[in-house]
């Protein structure tokens, strides 16, 4: 896959890129990881999974514009994920974000999230993005409110309760 210039995001810090397979190792190592990843849809993931959706998350670019962005310091270093993707229980398009343990605590979240926010308003010319986070998910939480994604409802999954937060383009909330 050859990563179309208009999809990378940069920020004050960060580089965002469409994933692809050379992000690989680092997408195991992230997903993997269960300080990481185990709030996560679906969960912590072997290698063999990460990569099956890895294949997945590369066709979504070329399907919609938008997908999931391997995120790094301006210098190279990955920290960790951040998408829009369309969930799987139709509540629609999604604002996902994952970051390496080692990461948390510096507002990369937040800065890579409000961009990604940002693209799928802007670039990718969606109305409404939704988010879901565990309740007891508090920085998720906090990163979800900071960016301006309010609180939108909730349900319940798994016996835990979820929140759903939104973004709206052109009505009273962005």
């Amino acid at each position: 896959m050859s990563v179309t210039w208009a999809w990378v995001v940069t920020t004050a810090r960060l580089r965002m890129t469409p994933v692809g397979h050379w992000d690989l190792p680092d997408l195991i190592r992230l997903k993997g990881d269960p300080r990481a990843y185990a709030l996560m849809l679906g969960g912590v993931k072997g290698p063999i999974d990460v990569a099956a959706e890895l294949a997945h998350d590369i066709q979504d670019w070329g399907r919609h514009g938008y997908g999931m962005w391997a995120v790094r310091a301006l210098r190279g270093k990955f920290l960790g994920i951040t998408a829009l993707m369309h969930r799987p229980d139709g509540r629609g398009v999604a604002l996902r974000f994952a970051f390496l343990p080692e990461m948390r605590g510096l507002g990369l979240a937040s800065e890579a999230a409000g961009a990604a926010l940002n693209y799928g308003h802007s670039n990718a010319g969606l109305e409404r993005i939704v988010a879901i986070a565990r309740q007891d998910n508090f920085a998720s939480r906090a990163v979800l409110g900071g960016i301006g994604m309010p609180y939108a409802g909730e349900f319940m999954r798994d016996g835990n309760l979820m929140y759903i937060y939104q973004s709206i383009l052109h009505g009273n909330i962005r």
